[in-house]
């Protein structure tokens, strides 16, 4: 059973920025790990995934602004997200798709 913890959310002005991480734990294997977020009225749609590997993949509304990462090599990513939108605002999912888990889910904000 894999656990995911979500941190990072919160609010911020249009043009700022915010890092989310996911910490995977319950399992050894380095797994791929993604991001989805939800707006109200709309479907859960990719922001981004990296493999085990470390071969990423954007949505295009993503590209150029947010980074997905894991810096360490391990069960922990990070998405880093730059020029902030309002359109951004969701609620934004880490995912692992080996078994389909995910995380509890984590609001961003962006706001004047």
């Amino acid at each position: 059973q894999v656990q995911l913890a979500e941190s990072g959310g919160g609010l911020v002005q249009p043009g700022g920025s915010l890092r989310l991480s996911c910490a995977a734990s319950g399992t050894t294997l380095r797994i791929t790990m993604g991001w989805y977020r939800q707006s109200p009225g709309k479907e859960r749609e990719l922001v981004a995934s990296i493999t085990s590997f470390g071969t990423t993949t954007y949505a295009d509304y993503a590209k150029g602004r947010f980074t997905i990462s894991r810096p360490d090599g391990n069960n922990v990513v990070y998405l880093q997200m730059n020029s902030l939108r309002p359109e951004d605002t969701a609620v934004y999912y880490c995912q692992v798709p080996l078994g389909n888990y995910w995380g509890q889910g984590t609001q961003v904000t962006v706001s004047s």
